[in-house]
């Protein structure tokens, strides 16, 4: 039975991230993990349950490849850990890394430092106000997608930031991939290298995948060809 693709979206954007890549690979799974940020800490659990739930549809026994973006990355383990079913293997795409033993950081302690004055009410202000409107238009392919993937933003609780999430022992005896669209993954990419895992580029800005889906799903599915469990 091929594996199912099922994709991780960031915690601070949403599932239409994902959903033009997951259109063109059919039977993928984009889990909406937007109401997460509701919570409380630790939110980790919750991501994890939310998609074991969402992959409930897919055929019994079916094996399924996880793919994360951007801040999703440190949750992959425990979410392959929590699904109940074959993975066979990892994604991460311009995606922070878990660690290989846990428990990993949620955030560097200088990234922390520069988002705990923006927090008001303890909750960070939406993603693309975080960067200048020059470099936020550049991230999407027209104004109406930049418009509805900027309608499910949600604003994190700080404390997101500030949880440890843990590292399942031999998580990454599973195939791993990473996907390197921007220069700000490049430490991350570089990291993989040296893991041994198999390392692709596609140059882009950090949101290529809603920028050209095409590509992406076939270096995808190309990375993943072979993955067994």
């Amino acid at each position: 039975m091929d594996a199912a693709y099922v994709f991780v979206h960031s915690l601070l954007l949403g599932p239409l991230t994902w959903a033009p890549v997951a259109d063109r690979l059919a039977g993928s799974v984009v889990p909406s993990l937007v109401e997460v940020a509701d919570g409380e800490p630790p939110f980790w659990p919750d991501v994890a349950r939310r998609v074991r739930d969402a992959v409930h549809r897919l055929p019994p026994g079916q094996p399924i490849v996880l793919v994360a973006h951007s801040n999703a990355g440190p949750l992959l383990p425990v979410v392959g850990a929590a699904v109940r079913r074959p993975v066979a293997g990892y994604v991460f795409a311009d995606a922070r890394l878990p660690a290989v033993v846990g428990p990993t950081p949620t955030s560097s302690p200088a990234r922390l430092d520069l988002l705990r004055p923006t927090a008001t009410g303890g909750r960070l202000p939406p993603w693309t106000t975080w960067w200048d409107e020059h470099e936020v238009a550049q991230l999407f392919p027209d104004p109406s997608t930049r418009a509805a993937i900027t309608a499910e933003q949600t604003r994190l609780p700080l404390s997101y930031y500030e949880q440890l999430i843990p590292v399942p022992p031999g998580w990454d005896a599973r195939p791993c991939g990473f996907l390197l669209f921007s220069p700000a993954y490049e430490e991350m990419a570089r990291d993989a290298r040296e893991r041994g895992w198999e390392v692709g580029r596609i140059p882009g800005g950090h949101l290529h995948q809603v920028v050209d889906p095409d590509t992406v799903a076939a270096r995808i599915t190309a990375m993943t060809t072979g993955w067994k469990t």
